[in-house]
C-alpha cells in the first residue's frame, strides 16, 4: 500500500470467496504487544472472513514490514496511515466499513474518528483508556528489565521524560521512541466524538474468577451510552495475550467478536 512521499505500508487483505458483507480495518496495538497478539488476530480474522467479512491488516509507519523505523514514527503518522487504510477500502469496496483495536489501537482509532468526524462501527479488544498511562507503562519495562530498585527506577523514570521533554529518542524494551510518539501516545484518550451515532462493542480479558468488566471501561461506555451510542460490552475468561510470556488463546473472544459483529449489520 503506497503512501505516497511516506513511503510504503505492509497490508493484508483477507476475503471471502464471495462479495464480503462488510470491511474490518484491524488497528494493531503499541510496541512488543504487536507481536505477542498475532496469533489471536489471525485466528479471529478466520473466523471473520468465515462470516462473510473482509480484513485489512495494515502494518502502521516503522512497525513489521512497513517502510520506515520506530524511531522516526509519530502518533500522527499512524492516525494518517488509518485515513489511508479507510479510504483505500472505500476506493474498492461499496460494503459497510467497521474499526477494529486492539489495546493502544482502540486510542488511535478514536483519534482518528474525533479528527475526520466519521461514525464507523467499533469493535474494541481490551482498549488502553488513558495514553499517559500506559506511556509510563512501557516506560517502567526498561527499570523492569534491568531489575532496579523503586528508588532508582523512578530516577529512570525521571530521565527518560526529561530525554523525552528534551528532543531526545529514548530506548525501551529494544523500542527506540521517538518524542513525537511519547508526546502523542501521552495526550491521546479514549472518548467518541459529539454526534458519534454508529455501534460500539467492547470485549476485555481477565482471568480471574469472578471478574467483570472493569470500572474505568464502565465509566467510558455509561458515557458513550448517555450521549445516545449504541454500546455492548463483555467479559470474556481468558489470559492477557497480548503482554503473556508465552502465546496464549482466548477462544471465548473471537467467538463474543463474531457474535457482535453479526449484530453490527443488523
Amino acid at each position: 500500500m503506497a503512501r505516497g512521499g511516506h513511503g510504503q505500508r505492509f497490508a493484508l487483505l483477507s476475503e471471502p470467496d464471495f462479495a464480503p458483507c462488510g470491511i474490518v480495518i484491524y488497528v494493531h496495538p503499541f510496541g512488543e504487544e504487536m507481536n505477542k497478539s498475532r496469533h489471536m488476530v489471525t485466528r479471529a480474522i478466520q473466523g471473520f472472513v468465515d462470516d462473510g467479512w473482509a480484513v485489512l491488516q495494515v502494518d502502521l509507519n516503522g512497525c513489521g514490514d512497513s517502510s520506515g523505523d520506530f524511531s522516526e514514527a509519530s502518533w500522527c503518522d499512524w492516525i494518517d496511515d488509518l485515513s489511508h487504510a479507510v479510504q483505500w477500502c472505500r476506493e474498492r469496496f461499496a460494503a459497510p466499513i467497521c474499526l477494529w483495536g486492539l489495546r493502544s489501537g482502540c486510542l488511535l482509532i478514536a483519534e482518528w474518528l474525533t479528527r475526520s468526524g466519521e461514525s464507523l462501527p467499533l469493535l474494541f479488544w481490551q482498549p488502553v483508556l488513558n495514553g499517559k498511562q500506559h506511556l509510563t507503562q512501557f516506560l517502567r519495562l526498561k527499570a523492569a528489565a534491568e531489575m532496579l530498585t523503586d528508588a532508582d527506577s523512578r530516577n529512570v523514570m525521571s530521565e527518560m521524560r526529561k530525554r523525552l521533554d528534551a528532543g531526545e529518542a529514548v530506548e525501551v524494551a529494544g523500542y527506540l521512541l521517538a518524542p513525537a510518539m511519547a508526546s502523542g501516545l501521552s495526550a491521546a484518550i479514549l472518548d467518541l466524538p459529539e454526534g458519534f451515532s454508529a455501534t460500539v462493542v467492547v470485549l476485555e480479558v481477565s482471568a480471574a474468577e469472578n471478574a467483570s468488566v472493569s470500572p474505568a471501561c464502565k465509566a467510558a461506555i455509561a458515557r458513550w451510552s448517555s450521549s445516545g451510542t449504541r454500546v455492548s460490552s463483555e467479559l470474556v475468561p481468558g489470559p492477557a495475550f497480548w503482554s503473556t510470556q508465552y502465546l496464549e488463546t482466548v477462544p471465548e473472544l473471537v467467538a463474543a467478536s463474531r457474535r457482535s459483529l453479526a449484530e453490527v449489520l443488523q
